[in-house]
């Protein structure tokens, strides 16, 4: 990780305990789609998969809104122009994951995860930017691992099964 971005995280941070709380329940569905589609029968594991992409996809705009309201957050029509490129960044997840969705389990999942993955280095270089808080990447990064092998757990579980 970039020293300068590590130097924005302060370790010692306290996560507030609803943020953890809420950021767990939030994998709850990653993990029973993802068990769902990697496990069961093929019918049900094919909606597994579907419910896993619909779910990603949901939980990337919402984390590009989160960079959103925090622009909005500027208050002044000035302060809001002058953050063009972020408020373009913060449209780029939920379009990402549009595109995961219409591409199908087979690319979209994969698709996801590497999305999942961008937004954290873009939250990371926010907190870097003073924009979120320090406690942030705390949260972020364990939720990120998380829900990365769960969008991939599904496609590493059936290319190790036998066609």
């Amino acid at each position: 990780m970039n020293s300068n971005i590590k130097d924005s995280i302060t370790l010692s941070a306290n996560i507030p305990p609803n943020a953890v709380w809420l950021g767990g329940l939030g994998v709850l569905p990653f993990a029973a789609a993802s068990i769902t589609a990697s496990l069961m029968p093929l019918q049900i594991a094919n909606y597994g998969k579907l419910a896993l992409l619909a779910y990603g996809a949901v939980i990337l705009s919402f984390l590009g809104g989160v960079l959103w309201g925090r622009i909005l957050a500027f208050g002044t029509v000035e302060e809001f122009s002058k953050q063009t490129r972020s408020l373009i960044l913060s449209v780029v997840p939920s379009l990402i994951g549009w595109i995961a969705v219409l591409s199908g389990p087979e690319f979209g999942l994969p698709m996801l995860a590497a999305a999942f993955v961008l937004i954290l280095f873009i939250d990371l270089l926010a907190v870097k930017n003073r924009l979120y808080p320090a406690w942030y990447p705390k949260l972020r990064i364990p939720l990120t691992c998380i829900v990365f092998l769960f969008l991939l757990f599904p496609i590493a579980l059936a290319s190790d099964l036998p066609h």
